[in-house]
């Protein structure tokens, strides 16, 4: 773009975040073809950060909340990109998910009315953002995911389950130029002091493909660029930070741990403080796909985590030096013993985030020690799920008996009776295993995994719905 050409228009929601902070900075390198609106809240906490970009020249704030249409409509008002990163995540999520569905889908909906308002839709670019918890817990062997596999999502999990409407939301909007990226764990400095119960819910035996802030906010940047290709838009991609990034839970405690110069992080912890299931993570055998069309890797775990010693505060960086039962009976075990904590769930004798967590509590007795614990080595071979369709024929040449067989192998039925060969974004009549009957079109159920919107909200009923849905049957056991 030549210094004549005007610059992109970018919104930004969620610039206050980890991911929305560092997407700034990035934007800000690149002040000569674009410029940046900002829709933050004006708290003191968002005002503090924003305070450290006064000298960004590109950078628009407007202060706003993203539940108020009006607020949101005046900032889509000329833009040509919305990178809609803003969110309410775990573990504020899980502690208030009404909030969560109210900011995350309604502010999802408020930019989708917003963009449709304009004169020219299709000119402006949406981004969404979803989550790696949208398709809920794959242990090993479940562990290898690629978009299209059954959205699921844990127990308890209200950010997932916000995330899938929003998906829902956009896919099924109409808009003609939109991309929805389902985000993995986002390594960044601020990982290291984060002193939640939420730690408790991570199995050691769990993975994570993750991909570093920095990466991330390039792959945002280089999508507001004008050299995308066409071929990004109207597709759902999960972000990762590929091979170098495939991590078990307990490699990435071991690296952090090492780095901090904690000889063995298990003195730390007693081993079945940690749950066995119902969290989320996958090692992605599609998300080279994103990488070859925006290319936007350029960090490695390595480097990322040299990044966060380096910028953690002293008490951290020598974590070693203190003795491990200090650690664990004054820092990690009161955190395992609060409110959602998994120890919690066992004193409270609460019998169904028990079995979320563990199984039962038979199986959380049987868990044993240190002695007899081996780190994990899950397979590093890619393996894939039955989509209940031929996926080797092109979307143009879906047809009736494509949405028939798919809704058949999710235990359901297809009842629209006009379907025209091609048309994938129509919506369709379909009925669940369940009777439930609910609108989607075949981009939702074949591309992106989605079923029936009411039984994916009930989590708490996924093991039943597998007795008739061979589709989900695939991960239930995950």
């Amino acid at each position: 773009m030549s210094t004549t050409e005007p610059r992109t228009k970018v919104l930004l929601t969620g610039a206050t975040g980890n991911w929305g902070r560092a997407t700034l900075r990035e934007l800000g390198l690149r002040s000569d073809r674009i410029t940046v609106t900002a829709l933050v809240l004006p708290g003191e906490k968002d005002k503090a950060i924003i305070a450290g970009f006064s000298g960004m020249e590109n950078l628009n704030v407007v202060w706003g909340d993203l539940t108020d249409y009006a607020t949101v409509a005046a900032c889509v008002e000329g833009t040509d990109v919305v990178l809609h990163v803003g969110a309410v995540v775990s573990p504020l999520a899980d502690e208030h998910p009404e909030l969560a569905t109210r900011v995350n889908v309604g502010g999802m909906r408020n930019v989708i009315r917003a963009v449709k308002a304009q004169p020219d839709p299709g000119r402006i670019r949406v981004v969404g953002v979803g989550s790696v918890a949208q398709t809920g817990n794959r242990n090993p062997p479940f562990h290898w995911g690629r978009v299209g596999d059954p959205v699921k999502v844990s127990r308890f999990d209200a950010y997932g389950q916000s995330k899938v409407t929003a998906e829902r939301e956009l896919v099924e909007s109409g808009l003609p130029t939109w991309v929805w990226l389902r985000q993995t764990g986002i390594f960044h400095p601020g990982m290291l002091e984060i002193r939640d119960p939420i730690m408790t819910h991570s199995p050691f035996n769990g993975v994570m493909e993750w991909a570093s802030a920095e990466d991330s906010a390039r792959l945002l940047a280089n999508l507001c660029e004008v050299d995308v290709p066409d071929e990004v838009w109207g597709g759902i991609y999960n972000i990762g930070g590929g091979e170098g990034w495939r991590l078990t839970n307990w490699q990435l405690q071991t690296a952090i741990a090492g780095a901090m110069g904690v000889k063995d992080i298990r003195t730390w912890y007693e081993r079945n403080w940690f749950a066995l299931k119902n969290f989320h993570g996958q090692w992605y055998s599609d998300s080279d796909r994103l990488q070859k069309l925006v290319p936007f890797r350029e960090d490695t775990f390595d480097a990322a985590l040299g990044r966060a010693i380096a910028a953690a505060p002293s008490a951290v960086r020598n974590a070693g030096k203190i003795p491990g039962w200090i650690i664990k009976h004054l820092v990690m075990k009161p955190l395992a013993h609060k409110p959602r904590g998994t120890m919690a769930a066992i004193r409270s004798k609460n019998k169904p985030e028990v079995d979320a967590h563990f199984g039962s509590f038979q199986e959380w007795r049987a868990i044993g020690d240190w002695s007899t614990f081996t780190p994990p080595a899950p397979s590093r071979t890619p393996s894939y799920l039955d989509h209940g369709y031929d996926e080797d024929k092109p979307a143009s040449a879906w047809s009736a008996r494509d949405y028939r067989d798919a809704a058949v192998f999710r235990g359901g039925t297809l009842l629209s009776a006009d379907v025209q060969q091609g048309q994938t974004t129509a919506p369709l009549e379909w009925v669940c295993g369940s009777g439930h009957q609910f609108t989607a079109s075949p981009k939702l159920v074949l591309t992106a995994g989605h079923w029936c919107p009411t039984c994916t909200a009930d989590s708490a009923s996924y093991q039943r719905q597998a007795e008739h849905n061979k589709f989900l049957a695939q991960v239930v056991a995950a």
